[in-house]
């Protein structure tokens, strides 16, 4: 697994668990986090609502074309499927 380098605020009950449980929970978010953060699950969850074409893009090329882009179209929308 890719370490990353990210802030977390996790409140624990410090009575309640010694510093090794705590480093295992923080561990085990950390990977949670890199599997879900990945692209392939982002677009899997997402759609693109182009409303100037009135079309709506469900396959991932268009929608990693869109993300990758650094030009921001007005009237196109990410759409979480959720």
């Amino acid at each position: 697994m890719k370490k990353s380098k990210r802030d977390l605020l996790v409140l624990f009950r410090h009575e309640l668990m010694t510093q090794k449980a705590i480093q295992k929970e923080i561990g085990s978010l950390n990977e949670l986090l890199y599997h879900v953060e990945c692209v392939d699950n982002f677009v899997a969850a997402h759609e693109l609502i182009d409303i100037n074409r009135y079309r709506v893009f469900n396959n991932a090329f268009e929608i990693k074309k869109n993300i990758r882009s650094r030009k921001n179209h007005p009237f196109v929308f990410l759409n979480n499927k959720n």
